[in-house]
């Protein structure tokens, strides 16, 4: 289980991974761990810990076990945390090019390879033990399939071969809120396919959106992403059709019964303002701020999202 929310190349959201390991340039305990700590994507990690609670919630509708919600939540993040930490190993010949990343403890040699590695395993290590011990099968089997599909499948293979990639990191940043959801139901239903698809829509216009205004980044790193293979107009195009398959998906849960009338109106309106930015997009004079604005705008999305499915069930 993994995010790539910060997604293709890792920590892709804000960069602040890399701003958080700068400011720890002591020698001190405190700024080594600091330096440990940002390898974990902080912003990365707790955005998708978000989404594996609203999965949670989604499927618990207002009748939370407590204790599982503590071990899923402690758990998926210490995994994630895991997959973050040997992504930022992987990834050291990118981030020295791009602008954002070159100052990540594992690029400026402040952690060692040997010393992150290390740190992964112990995370993972720990992390699935709670969910083996405390959760059910197909959270340990989500888990292990996100890791692996943000590790190898994501960061060893596709993000540097394939425009597909993408695609790729997108399964794996749709793991915790399907992780969550499972966490409680035990088995899929059609609430977890819902809620995974979501995830996976959500974070195609969010990230074809950073490809926009980090597309010289892109190139100069040699990451075959759409904005560099297929030019920005077709990834406006794209990014136009995403969002409205993900306002589509949102509104499914309400179809089903899991939701009610209150998520539909906030996330039908949100829905709407979020595509009509990405039709302003086909013409946009600037399209770095376009898509600069589609990017925060997603954040507005996502956070809107979580909280709605959690307490979506419970409102009339």
């Amino acid at each position: 289980m993994s995010t790539r929310a910060s997604s293709p190349a890792g920590g892709r959201i804000d960069g602040t991974d890399a701003a958080l390991a700068a400011r720890a340039a002591g020698g001190g305990l405190r700024d080594t761990l600091t330096r440990y700590y940002s390898l974990t994507k902080p912003g990365v990690l707790y955005g998708n810990a978000l989404t594996a609670a609203a999965g949670f919630a989604l499927a618990s509708a207002g009748h939370f076990a407590l204790w599982s919600f503590v071990v899923l939540c402690v758990g998926s993040t210490m995994v994630i945390a895991s997959a973050c930490v040997i992504n930022n190993v992987l990834d050291r010949d990118i981030d020295t090019v791009m602008e954002r990343t070159r100052k990540r403890a594992t690029v400026t040699g402040s952690v060692g390879a040997r010393g992150a590695v290390a740190f992964s395993i112990a995370l993972g290590v720990i992390g699935m033990a709670l969910l083996v011990a405390w959760t059910n099968w197909w959270v340990v089997g989500v888990g292990v399939g996100g890791f692996v599909c943000y590790v190898w499948l994501y960061g060893m293979l596709s993000k540097r071969m394939s425009i597909h990639g993408t695609l790729v990191g997108s399964v794996s940043g749709a793991a915790p809120i399907f992780a969550g959801y499972l966490a409680v139901t035990g088995s899929i239903d059609i609430g977890a396919v819902i809620a995974f698809a979501i995830m996976f829509l959500w974070q195609m216009p969010e990230f074809y959106s950073i490809a926009i205004y980090r597309r010289d980044e892109y190139a100069r790193a040699g990451v075959p992403v759409i904005t560099v293979i297929k030019g920005i107009p077709r990834t406006i195009r794209e990014i136009l059709a995403y969002t409205v398959a993900f306002v589509v998906a949102t509104l499914l849960l309400p179809v089903f019964g899991y939701t009610g009338i209150v998520y539909t109106v906030v996330m039908g309106a949100l829905g709407l303002y979020w595509i009509w930015i990405g039709v302003l997009g086909l013409r946009a004079a600037d399209q770095a701020a376009w898509a600069r604005r589609m990017f925060r705008f997603s954040m507005v999305m996502i956070l809107a999202l979580c909280v709605m499915v959690a307490v979506g069930p419970v409102l009339p």
